[in-house]
């Protein structure tokens, strides 16, 4: 067990250094391109494909980041006006059912990423499905990630909306809400 914990530790660290990363590439991609063409009349023909590559890292490996982190996009409307036992349930079904969606995206994606073979890009010549691998990793990432969130609502009384982001009311809560 401690083994998985340094494994996920390790793995929360490189997604934040990729997004990260990814992030800066896009800034410096864009903003630079802009003043070269501004100022020295100079576009720079990497950028475009630079920034795009960065995009797609950023989106995709930010899958899993969020499922993890518990930052993904919820229907609190509906969940936080629930009873407990619904809200549980809730937060027990929706990321079975996310992951398995993922997982099911990962497989297509893969397929896209398998037909790409031989293409290049076109400014820095570099094979083109390493623009597009990341999305079936990332699928895959936000799976797993997805999946724990599910095993740590089904294993914890409480709810969890994710497995490093504990729900903010209790059952209590709910309950002494409902009679006020």
């Amino acid at each position: 067990m401690k083994l998985l914990k340094l494994l996920d530790k390790g793995l929360s660290k490189v997604e934040e250094f990729i997004l990260s990363a990814s992030i800066l590439m896009i800034t410096v991609m864009v903003a630079g391109n802009a003043i070269s063409r501004n100022f020295f009349n100079n576009s720079w023909s990497f950028a475009e494909e630079l920034s795009e590559l960065s995009l797609y890292v950023a989106t995709f490996m930010g899958i899993s980041y969020v499922a993890r982190k518990g930052r993904h996009i919820t229907m609190s409307a509906l969940f936080d006006n629930v009873p407990f036992v619904f809200r549980k349930t809730l937060a027990t079904i929706i990321p079975l059912v996310t992951a398995i969606i993922l997982f099911t995206l990962a497989y297509f994606s893969f397929e896209y990423v398998q037909s790409t073979s031989g293409r290049v890009t076109s400014a820095l010549r570099i094979p083109y499905y390493w623009m597009n691998i990341w999305a079936p990793v990332g699928f895959i990432l936000g799976g797993l990630q997805f999946l724990r969130n599910f095993w740590v609502n089904v294993r914890n009384k409480d709810v969890y909306l994710a497995a490093e982001r504990k729900d903010y009311q209790t059952e209590e809560e709910v309950e002494n809400q409902g009679s006020t």
